[in-house]
């Protein structure tokens, strides 16, 4: 059934058939090349995105500063023009997540639409599924990075109380061109959610839902819960894991694992942890569990 998707025997199984996705081989078929095309433009920019984050330092040293020798203009200055591009920088990112929004949409369109059930979808559009756990993985990624980074808050924070200051004092900062205060204070939303990349594909998830009246909702649930059951069958169980050519993969299926676990909960009328819920959670939870603990922290804490 192709290079990503294989379906396997388990008929004796809870939950239904179970499938193994190798999310190291997949290329789109004439059909999934528009939607592919569309996703594989703003995917291109994860690996970008999240080397910036993760490189993200900020201006705690030059704000610390300022605030303690507020008199000192020479100090007000350089943290002001140490803060402004690390919030040019914020932008981009929030942006992205916007982008990444329609991506993620274009692809549950494409998993979900009749006349296919959506483990149809998953074996016919093979390339699309990989690239919707491509999504997944940035998110947890991003997230993770961003929890352990409080520079982050701490800098817009300073950003938003300098422009509120000058605009007081009739001033117009050359930064407020490029950040205005409607922008500044979607993003400001955008970063005070502790999981914000998480947070912007859920909603757009719920709201996929929604707007979709005439499609089922458990197509699009049962597409997230066939995700989150292959993942975990795949992580333990030695013989798929075998499989696997790059270390990283591991760590993939995991971050895709809870990915998929959080975005069902929010669309799903009684949520993932319910009895029942397609998704076995205890099994879930386990196998994060048996991985090395500085390696599924993130994680377990996005389920939390």
């Amino acid at each position: 059934m192709g290079n990503l998707l294989k379906v396997l025997a388990c008929a004796e199984l809870e939950h239904g058939p179970i499938v193994f996705l190798d999310f190291e081989h997949a290329q789109p078929t004439e059909a999934e090349t528009a939607v592919w095309n569309q996703v594989s433009a703003v995917l291109e920019e994860a690996h970008g995105i999240l080397a910036e984050l993760q490189s993200y330092n900020g201006a705690g040293q030059e704000i610390r500063e300022a605030i303690q020798n507020p008199g000192d203009l020479a100090l007000q200055e350089k943290a002001w023009n140490a803060v402004c591009p690390l919030v040019a920088k914020l932008k981009r990112f929030y942006e992205f997540s916007l982008r990444l929004e329609n991506a993620l949409r274009s692809l549950l369109e494409a998993l979900t639409s009749p006349p296919y059930a959506p483990m149809q979808h998953l074996e016919r559009e093979q390339a699309l599924a990989k690239q919707f756990a491509e999504i997944l993985h940035f998110t947890l990624s991003f997230d993770e990075l961003k929890m352990t980074n409080p520079a982050i808050q701490n800098d817009f924070s300073y950003y938003r109380r300098t422009i509120s200051r000058n605009r007081l004092n009739n001033q117009q900062l050359d930064a407020e061109n490029e950040v205005n205060n409607e922008m500044a204070n979607r993003m400001s939303l955008f970063y005070a959610e502790a999981t914000p990349m998480l947070k912007t594909l859920s909603n757009a998830t719920t709201k996929f839902v929604s707007e979709n009246k005439t499609l089922p909702i458990e197509d699009t649930t049962d597409c997230l819960s066939t995700m989150a059951c292959v993942c975990r069958v795949m992580l333990e169980t030695p013989e798929y894991r075998c499989r696997f050519t790059n270390t990283d993969t591991m760590l993939f299926c995991m971050r895709v694992m809870v990915g998929v676990i959080i975005l069902y909960d929010h669309v799903h009328p009684v949520g993932a942890f319910a009895k029942t819920s397609k998704i076995d959670m205890k099994g879930c939870i386990k196998v994060l569990k048996e991985q090395p603990s500085n390696s599924v922290e993130g994680l377990l804490n996005a389920l939390r």
